[in-house]
């Protein structure tokens, strides 16, 4: 098959670019090795930054995100004796959204399938060729057992930091940062209504615990746990303790509830270049990954996919390869601005052994973030998110 851009995963990089090459009128084909059940069902990231939402207003996939979606105008630090809040309007002039990954996703298959665009799932021994040069190509076995091939314009590369694409630059051309961290997340969705109204960041000598919501009646929550942890040790009645313990607060309790699901997340920063590699272009996972803790990980993946959009629909008019030269430039900007504040709210929260040092210098920035204003500002601002091509 013939199209102008071959699109390798169809997670919200993939999806959000396919989606905004479409209403520019560019032709692309998405291919997925997962099933549309799977990727509608997986449980990931659930803040929306300001921009994300506007994106998909404007795009014209945010009808049930408004209907759906929780905007929340700020969220809470804690440490023992102290809740603070933080207004981001106030400070920022913006707010984020609490919507589900899967709801993000699920809003932009269906508006690809109504639309009758190409889009197939469940794919096999997926791979990419000629990236070198003018004429790249995809092959893939379909799910009916078919041998395809792809011949595009542009292949990108949206298949997170498991897939084939990443891995197709040459070794001799790839360099790598990396930080693993000694702790991960154990997260669990609870059938319980939200004991808070905004999300809740604790600090606590037991490790770092967080309150969030998926809807009125539904918590997420989450626990530091070590890295060796295993999931079949925490119990339900284990799971609730450690959350009642960390969160609690004077005058608050933590409403607990049938727990839906529990998985533990490690926690790592991850970068990789090039993000461009002849006719190949990396966006989301496949390129980067942060920590959960600020909220970035989604939202960088929709922003790596509205530049290399405005890069390929501008490479087929005026600007010609101008904005697909700079895009891993500009790209750039933002993913390290979004790696440090995202290893900056880790290493704020999350207790690593029993250095009391670390410990003083954490609750010391927590303090500061609540009588600076210019400190609560720079928050305000990178979490809520920085405008495109900043």
């Amino acid at each position: 098959m013939r199209t102008q851009v071959a699109i390798v995963g169809a997670g919200p990089a993939g999806l959000v670019l396919a989606h905004l090459l479409n209403n520019a009128g560019v032709e692309s084909v998405i291919v997925e090795n997962r099933s549309r059940n799977y990727i509608q069902a997986r449980l990931r990231a659930g803040v929306l930054e300001q921009g994300t939402v506007d994106l998909l207003r404007s795009s014209g996939v945010g009808q049930r995100l408004d209907r759906e979606g929780l905007r929340h105008d700020g969220i809470y630090l804690q440490w023992p004796g102290t809740r603070q809040h933080l207004d981001f309007p106030e400070l920022c002039g913006r707010s984020v959204w609490v919507y589900g990954q899967t709801e993000v996703v699920k809003d932009l298959v269906a508006a690809r399938v109504a639309n009758d665009l190409p889009l197939y799932f469940e794919v096999s021994d997926t791979a990419v060729h000629n990236i070198e040069t003018d004429l790249p190509t995809v092959t893939f076995t379909d799910a009916d057992g078919n041998a395809q091939t792809i011949h595009c314009d542009v292949i990108a590369g949206c298949d997170g930091s498991h897939g084939i694409c990443g891995p197709a630059i040459p070794a001799s051309a790839r360099r790598t940062w990396a930080r693993d961290y000694p702790y991960g997340w154990l997260g669990v969705l609870a059938q319980a209504p939200p004991s808070t109204d905004e999300l809740l960041y604790a600090w606590h000598p037991h490790g770092f615990a967080m309150h969030s919501m998926r809807s009125p009646s539904i918590s997420r929550l989450y626990l530091q746990v070590g890295v060796a942890e295993r999931l079949q040790d925490w119990s339900d009645d284990r799971i609730w303790t450690e959350l009642t313990t960390r969160l609690a607060h004077e005058d608050w309790e933590l409403t607990t509830g049938q727990l839906l699901d529990k998985s533990i997340t490690p926690m790592r920063s991850f970068v990789s270049l090039p993000m461009r590699y002849g006719r190949l272009f990396l966006a989301g996972d496949a390129a980067h990954i942060v920590p959960p803790t600020g909220a970035k990980g989604l939202n960088l993946a929709v922003a790596d996919a509205k530049l290399l959009a405005d890069a390929i629909i501008g490479s087929y008019g005026s600007s010609g390869a101008s904005l697909l030269d700079a895009y891993q430039e500009t790209a750039l900007r933002r993913v390290w601005r979004c790696m440090h504040f995202s290893w900056w709210m880790t290493s704020m929260l999350h207790t690593d052994g029993d250095d009391p040092f670390a410990r003083e210098l954490q609750l010391a920035q927590l303090r500061y973030l609540s009588t600076s204003r210019a400190a609560a500002q720079s928050l305000a601002e990178n979490y809520t998110g920085l405008p495109y091509g900043w």
